[in-house]
């Protein structure tokens, strides 16, 4: 194939990935406001699973907690409208994503090839969902929570609009998703021979430090408990991180083949 028809191809590609989005943002757009009161604002009630499970714990009672949000620019809630249903579209349609890219880069590969390259695309692509899992479910309620409530003074009350929610909720969410990137990151480095297995041995005592001053910058609440929530799945993050790259053997191995090339 020449140069044009690659690039006729990557045309049809790039449609077809615009269409699909443009579908799911469109069918969201419908059914907006239902998913909205059910799922984005879910953390600001009482009800929400994890306050419940705070409350089985500690014997607290969450039920009287409750956000009240507030619009003060005059599009904003017709903005938020439009931008989440663009980025949810971009969420749930990302598997059909890659597979369109996949079937674009895939002639290129040696069968070797595609099957590592179809390994990693599944695996980020779980991660990455369970990424978003963690963000919603457990850091952005514990961040909301802790902030809502949090008064430098009385005198001065928390109203929370709609567009700082939304600038919150959006961006842990995808942060807490490509954090959870890391291992599929530290699985290529660790095929390219740039990172060892061993590096997360002799560095484990520093990185669970390090770990636990981000957990409690996620949540400054000073509640043991809620730090080790949060710690947790940063710390089995970096454990699987250190399981999937491989063994220093296989480095080694790298690094003689690239001196035979020489």
């Amino acid at each position: 194939m020449s140069f044009w028809d690659h690039f006729d191809v990557l045309r049809r590609v790039v449609i077809r990935i615009a269409a699909v989005v443009i579908i799911a943002a469109v069918l969201l757009f419908m059914f907006m406001p239902q998913i909205f009161d059910a799922v984005v604002v879910a953390p600001c009630r009482g009800s929400f699973p994890l306050y419940k499970l705070f409350d089985a714990i500690s014997g607290s009672d969450s039920s009287s907690f409750g956000i009240d949000l507030i619009n003060v620019n005059l599009a904003s809630q017709l903005f938020v409208h439009l931008s989440l249903s663009f980025h949810l579209a971009l969420v749930i349609s990302f598997p059909i994503v890659i597979y369109f890219i996949w079937t674009f880069i895939r002639p290129a590969l040696y069968q070797r090839e595609r099957r590592g390259v179809v390994v990693a695309f599944n695996f980020g692509l779980l991660m990455f969902y369970i990424g978003v899992a963690v963000g919603y479910f457990v850091v952005f309620p514990l961040t909301l929570r802790f902030l809502a409530t949090y008064q430098l003074s009385s005198l001065i009350p928390n109203v929370i609009t709609i567009d700082s929610y939304m600038e919150n909720f959006l961006s842990i969410i995808f942060i807490m998703g490509i954090l959870f990137e890391i291992p599929v990151l530290g699985w290529l480095l660790g095929r390219i021979g740039l990172l060892k297995r061993s590096f997360f041995t002799k560095y484990r005592r520093h990185a669970v430090v390090l770990l636990l001053v981000l957990a409690a910058i996620i949540t400054p609440t000073g509640d043991p408990f809620t730090l080790a929530i949060v710690m947790l799945p940063l710390y089995l993050l970096y454990e699987l991180t250190a399981k999937v790259v491989p063994s220093d053997d296989f480095a080694l191995h790298i690094e003689s083949t690239s001196v035979k090339k020489v």
